[in-house]
């Protein structure tokens, strides 16, 4: 139900406490004292039939009693009763509710049944649940503590969702201890209904939240997530806590690919493509999210450590080695400006040692030379206690200099007692503290990732140099060809093949006598490989033979390998043998492999390949679909890529073909969700070109159908059409893609200032990045967004684009369009709303809405054309254009192009 009725559940205007309790040491009455406690200003409605009041408020017997429209209702009593709580809220139109009750799923069977029977009634009568078995929710900046946690947190920026009631209770000490405020404070429980994603992008379009903090343990709508947090970590940091980082999910696998691709090891590589940053510890959690939500994003890794002490700056150094990483060396205009005013044996390097009787000043002068320094992204002061220095004045000069400045500067002051009141400065002026140099380093390491992430998701990937065919219907056959298990080798060549993927010519012997013609066919030297269905590592079983050069050869190997795997798997069923060309001293060998993740779809795996795999792991996930620029991160993340770019005598890979085979392979698990397994190893590499020399494929059958398996969005090709403008014009109409960039750069250039007020409802003079990222990078499931291309032209060409972007609720959107001038009045934007309707209706949407200024005559007269509602908004001259989806309202098809003289054709 996405964020319907959560408004209700934070910004209650009454909330009703079912099972409040006079009796102290119960839930119910820990609920009654915390509202009451806490400042609750709205009206409380203790529900309960033993008592006529409860802590001096009127009490009702039943939810049946209350008055319609509460807000939230907050339903401590046992599971059991829950069901028919809940269908006494759904008749008394109660908005939204907090089952704090356990008892649920947890617990097995019975439990489950119970849930199910309140999901099923909550959602026909939209009630939100949030729970079962939680503890509740807090807001410290509205006085709303509907939780029974004994103490209402200090208000602050830090929004927490957690999955366990025993970690928020230890958060909740915690933050008490170093006096850290949030803003929001919930328990999410078993996640009925609310569930991270919900909760992402509510806490996304709230601007209390400055920094989203979660602890999973597992996720429930992963697509949902997934959206959520790629919209929402744009803009604000989400640092994730995910626990059970166990290796016993690798086991189970059958090939290679299988056996690496560890459960884990896919929460990471979704947490990097989405743009969160994980931790490892509670402590971790909140240091990073304290230094991110206090400071700017740094523009790089290259931290400054400025100390009175040498043993911290070491202890710093250290962390960063730890972590690949080393202080940033210093230029020499900064030595230099350091020389002017240091004593002469100040550490001359990065750690900036300025010595034990710094006084304040010194380190005021030692800062400003930092900032000045082009050369560095972040300061990090270290001060330990000295006996010529004060803390507090240095703390006093640091909150000084800070302020009002955009550059990463926090504050590591060592020590206990004598530290106390220059740290609450350092607090009082929002800068990041920490008791030691290693909780601060890697504070700002986790602040740097945050932000690699984030210029990887705003980077425009390239395009290809050339066109992707692939033949589905060859795969489709193949694949039905299969009920359930490893492919036959040679379709699994075949399949490949078939997506464009290089595969070493295979022949397929059954006996010796074929095997031997088949060879001469080939050509020498060759490779002979077992086929059996039975051996997944046909190695282990003697199942390979190198380097064949004659008939002689050929027997023996074909004698050899029958022998040996009869000895290694006496009932192996053996089909017969393959043949290959040899290719002797590969420069290369790497992995290329998909597996199909339960909850995050296919995985793609990357990485060194050969016997080696396994004990080697070198290896990186990705999750589809695929651009090259994620293709090119994705090796980047492994050690074989330093190889792959050239290694001594060893030329260089070819990055794009790699880029391609990854992309290729993106699409072949996009379109075929049966895919459980898929091993491409080794991958060999000579001169620089890729083949695959051993490939195999494990089916099994899904009733997700294709793009519903994956947890991020594909590119909907359905979408796409073509017209003709009334001009004669043909015009490609398709999905905007990543790679548009330079196509709307282009567009906004032969724009006239008129249409860029018109659209942009002000004057620009171009497309700056962070605009171009919001432009391209679309998440197909909240966004339509359609572009216009001139087929006609010799390069690409934007004629014009509309698209609708989804709100909160799932139900409304809002759109826009725009169209060049030299295109308007062709159809063209007539045509590309359309289609952005249709698509809109097609999912879900009800109502659609933009805003148009008043003298932007031709798009209120294209507006009605469509059957747009238009309204005056009395605070201007902006006009509102609504048109409700569903009710035939959408004048679209022959109707609307009528009197335009374009239509659609076959492209």
């Amino acid at each position: 139900m996405g964020q319907y009725h959560l408004e209700s559940m934070f910004n209650p205007r009454h909330i009703a406490v079912v099972g409040a309790s006079e009796k102290k040491g119960t839930i119910g009455h820990a609920l009654m004292k915390n509202l009451i406690d806490g400042g609750f200003a709205g009206m409380l409605l203790p529900v309960n039939p033993k008592y006529k009041t409860i802590q001096d408020h009127d009490c009702v017997k039943s939810v049946r009693d209350l008055m319609p429209g509460v807000d939230l209702a907050v339903i401590a009593t046992p599971i059991h009763t829950a069901i028919d709580i809940v269908t006494d809220c759904v008749e008394k139109k109660v908005s939204s509710a907090i089952i704090i009750s356990a008892g649920g799923k947890e617990v097995g069977v019975q439990g489950r049944e119970i849930e199910d029977q309140i999901q099923k009634i909550a959602y026909t009568g939209g009630l939100r649940i949030l729970g079962p078995n939680c503890m509740g929710l807090i807001r410290p900046g509205v006085n709303l503590n509907a939780g029974f946690a004994s103490d209402m947190p200090l208000a602050g920026n830090l929004a927490f969702i957690s999955q366990s009631g025993a970690i928020c209770g230890a958060i909740l000490d915690m933050a008490s201890k170093e006096r850290m405020g949030f803003s929001h404070f919930v328990s999410i429980g078993s996640m009925l209904d609310i569930d991270f994603g919900d909760m992402i992008d509510y806490m996304g379009n709230d601007p209390s939240a400055k920094s989203i903090l979660l602890y999973i343990e597992n996720l429930t709508n992963v697509r949902k997530f997934m959206s959520a947090a790629r919209s929402v970590s744009r803009v604000k940091p989400i640092i994730v806590l995910k626990s059970g980082r166990s290796p016993a999910g690798e086991k189970a696998a059958a090939s290679h690919t299988g056996a690496m691709a560890g459960e884990d090891a896919v929460y990471d590589a979704a947490f990097k493509r989405a743009g969160i940053v994980r931790v490892d510890t509670i402590e971790e959690l909140f240091d990073c999210a304290e230094l991110m939500a206090k400071q700017p994003r740094p523009r790089g890794p290259r931290l400054a450590i400025l100390t009175n002490g040498g043993g911290p700056g070491v202890m710093a150094a250290d962390t960063l080695a730890r972590y690949g990483k080393a202080p940033e060396p210093l230029d020499p205009e900064t030595i230099k400006a350091l020389d002017a005013f240091l004593p002469p044996f100040w550490s001359r390097g990065n750690p900036i040692d300025i010595l034990g009787d710094a006084t304040a000043e010194r380190f005021d002068q030692a800062l400003s030379v930092c900032f000045n320094s082009k050369n560095l992204d972040g300061v990090l002061v270290i001060l330990a206690p000295q006996a010529i220095t004060d803390p507090l004045p240095v703390a006093k000069m640091l909150a000084s200099a800070v302020s009002g400045r955009k550059y990463p500067v926090f504050a590591c002051w060592m020590g206990g007692k004598s530290i106390e009141k220059a740290v609450a400065v350092l607090n009082e002026a929002g800068i990041p503290t920490y008791d030691t140099p290693e909780r601060a380093v890697r504070s700002f390491l986790y602040m740097v990732e945050y932000a690699a992430n984030l210029e990887t998701l705003m980077e425009v990937p390239p395009k290809m140099n050339r066109n992707m065919e692939f033949d589905q219907k060859k795969a489709r056959s193949l694949i039905e060809g299969v009920q359930e298990g490893f492919m036959p080798e040679p379709d699994a060549v075949e399949m490949l093949t078939a997506y464009g993927l290089p595969v070493i010519m295979t022949k397929t012997a059954a006996t010796e006598a074929e095997a031997l013609s088949l060879a001469r066919e080939v050509g020498f030297p060759l490779v002979m490989k077992l086929l059996s269905s039975d051996i997944t590592h046909k190695t282990d079983a003697g199942g390979v033979c190198l380097d064949l050069r004659c008939d002689e050869d050929v027997s023996r190997a074909y004698h050899q390998i029958i022998s040996s795997v009869l000895r290694y798997k006496p009932d192996a069923k053996i089909e017969g043998v393959t043949l290959q060309p040899y290719f002797p001293s590969p420069d290369f060998e790497i992995l290329m492999g998909a597996k199909r993740d339960n909850g995050f779809g296919p995985v793609i795996l990357f990485g060194m390949g050969g016997i080696f795999t396994e004990v080697l792991k070198d290896r990186s996930l990705g999750l589809p679909p695929m651009n090259r620029l994620l293709a090119l991160r994705l090796m980047q993340e492994t050690k074989v890529y330093t190889l792959l770019k050239g290694y001594r005598n060893r030329p260089a890979a070819d990055m794009e073909k790699l880029e391609e085979m990854i992309i290729r392979l993106s699409q072949l698990l996009i379109d075929f969700p049966e895919i459980a397994e898929l091993d491409m190893n080794p991958v060999l590499i000579k001169d620089g070109s890729p083949v695959t020399v051993d490939a195999r494929i494990r089916i099994s059958p899904t009733d997700v159908p294709s793009s519903l398996h994956l947890v991020i969005s594909p590119y909907p090709e359905a979408d796409e059409s073509h017209m003709l403008s009334t001009d004669g014009l043909k015009i490609f109409i398709r999905p905007v893609k990543p790679e548009d960039a330079p196509l709307f750069t282009a567009l906004f250039k032969t724009l006239t200032p008129t249409t860029i007020y018109y659209r942009f409802f002000g004057m620009l003079k171009g497309l700056n990045p962070e605009m171009l990222d919001r432009f391209t990078q679309i998440d197909y499931d909240r966004e339509i967004a359609l572009v216009a291309l001139d087929e006609e032209a010799q390069t690409d060409s934007m004629v014009g684009v509309a698209r609708i972007i989804g709100e909160p609720d799932g139900k409304t959107g809002e759109f826009s369009i725009l169209v060049g001038d030299a295109w308007q009045g062709k159809g063209i934007g007539s045509s590309l709303l359309e289609k952005c309707l249709a698509i809109a209706e097609r999912q879900g949407f009800k109502t659609v809405h933009g805003i148009v200024l008043g003298e932007n005559r031709n798009m209120l007269a294209l507006g009605k054309k469509l059957g747009f509602e238009i309204g005056r908004d009395p605070e201007s001259s902006d006009n509102n254009l609504v048109i409700h989806l569903g009710k035939q309202n959408l004048r679209t098809g022959d109707n609307a192009m009528k009197g335009d003289g374009h239509g659609e054709y076959d492209g």
